[in-house]
């Protein structure tokens, strides 16, 4: 099969086509016939040398795909072969066919292609784990989303939104404000000319946020806690700008917050089952009802993956970035 690899760490243009021997699904796995993978800052970090895969996972980037079952064990998680899927994949995605458990597959929501649900897994499993079953997101709670351009940002806004909540969320430009606006945001806070802090509990009347969805971290951390509720979470999810942060524990004590932590490519394949099983009862309904969309800024052949990198970097996206493979 061809797939996209690379001989050592470095910028995108290490990324080259090449041929791999086609992956072998074990008990419990599935072999997917790959029609599109989406991009995620993991393989970008991955690629740098920066993001090791965890053992035993495929070496080959690529979180997520959509595509046909081909091969393996696809009863074991009730589905059968031919049946398309999209599926939240240990890595190997950027290439013609990928090895998943078959407990990470989702059925392609009715009416969306391949090439749109190519670019969900990833990022809903990662909100839905940290926004509603860690930090707890509750009904009548608002949430803060730092970077709601990016492809976790789109899904956290529009999902939150859905459900009901009053959410908020920052971006780099007053354009890209706007487009966490027009995503379900009560309001986009453009974080380079504005205090994100003052204006949520401006907009909140001094109350704050009940949860934050951070990929920031770094001096963000001490701002955050200073624009929580009482009884707030902070849900850390990456450390774009540090992995360091000075804080005031005394507010974490009197005011009862509380600061968690998680990846989720190291975890377990049946933890990801119950996130799976989750997403398909809560959330696929939501884009069938047409109150979730998939949001993709562009799409490259599999080939020009190291100008998908490129583009990630750049920052400049809205939505998510996908590969298409068939």
């Amino acid at each position: 099969m061809r797939a996209i690899d690379f001989m050592q760490p470095g910028k995108p243009d290490v990324l080259q086509l090449a041929d791999h021997p086609t992956p072998v699904p074990k008990p419990g796995e599935v072999l997917i016939k790959v029609h599109a993978a989406g991009i995620n800052r993991p393989d970008v970090l991955q690629r740098m040398g920066k993001y090791p895969p965890p053992p035993g996972a495929s070496p080959l980037l690529g979180l997520e795909v959509a595509g046909e079952i081909v091969d393996g064990d696809a009863a074991s998680a009730g589905l059968k072969l031919g049946d398309m899927v999209c599926a939240l994949a240990p890595g190997g995605g950027y290439a013609e066919y990928c090895v998943v458990p078959a407990g990470h597959c989702l059925p392609i929501p009715q009416g969306l292609t391949p090439l749109e649900a190519a670019s969900l897994p990833e990022t809903f499993f990662t909100v839905w784990t940290n926004v509603f079953d860690r930090a707890g997101l509750s009904p009548g709670e608002t949430l803060l989303v730092q970077g709601g351009t990016s492809g976790i940002g789109v899904s956290a806004i529009q999902l939150a939104s859905a459900l009901g909540h009053r959410v908020f969320a920052t971006a780099g430009s007053d354009d890209k404000a706007r487009a966490c606006e027009a995503l379900g945001a009560e309001r986009g806070i453009n974080y380079k000319t504005e205090d994100f802090a003052a204006v949520v509990k401006e907009l909140t009347g001094g109350k704050g946020v009940d949860v934050i969805l951070d990929m920031v971290a770094g001096d963000y951390i001490p701002r955050e806690i200073d624009c929580l509720a009482d009884d707030g979470r902070i849900a850390l999810i990456a450390l774009l700008g540090g992995a360091r942060a000075e804080i005031d524990l005394g507010q974490v004590l009197r005011r009862r917050l509380h600061i968690s932590g998680s990846t989720l490519r190291p975890r377990t394949n049946e933890f990801k089952a119950a996130i799976a099983r989750n997403l398909r009862e809560r959330v696929w309904p939501l884009f069938e009802q047409g109150k979730l969309k998939p949001v993709i800024y562009r799409t490259f052949p599999l080939a020009q993956a190291a100008e998908a990198h490129a583009l990630m970097e750049s920052s400049t996206h809205v939505g998510k970035i996908v590969l298409e493979v068939l």
